[in-house]
């Protein structure tokens, strides 16, 4: 899939499609209206250019997604630690942990996440 990024503005909008798909692009308007101070042409040119990048389609007046927001994300995850840290999760994980002390929680976390690659 094509490197797909999005500004701050597009991400607002997109999360909103996320968390109310499918939604009619009437009811979308509105949405955006309220939450974004939009008007509707703002709001269709925005849907189009993210239908065009293969986000989301409007088919029949109804937007729905076709790559979810997690897909979305680790994509975008992925990426960026390819580009910083030539992909190496280790050293992803090393320079967040200098910074960022990880709660006993997030310790458990991470390791079931590794004991259930290692057993997969």
């Amino acid at each position: 899939m094509e490197d797909i990024k999005l500004g701050v503005v597009e991400s607002k909008f997109a999360d909103l499609i996320w968390e109310n798909e499918p939604i009619p692009s009437g009811e979308l308007v509105k949405l955006c209206e309220g939450e974004l101070s939009w008007k509707k042409p703002t709001t269709y040119t925005v849907l189009r250019k993210l239908c065009e990048k293969g986000i989301f389609k409007n088919e029949k007046g109804v937007v729905t997604s076709l790559i979810s927001r997690q897909e979305f994300y680790a994509m975008q995850s992925e990426k960026f630690v390819e580009e910083t840290f030539d992909g190496s999760l280790p050293a992803f994980v090393a320079a967040f942990t200098k910074r960022k002390q990880l709660s006993k929680e997030e310790i458990i976390e991470l390791r079931k996440l590794i004991d259930t690659y290692e057993e997969g």
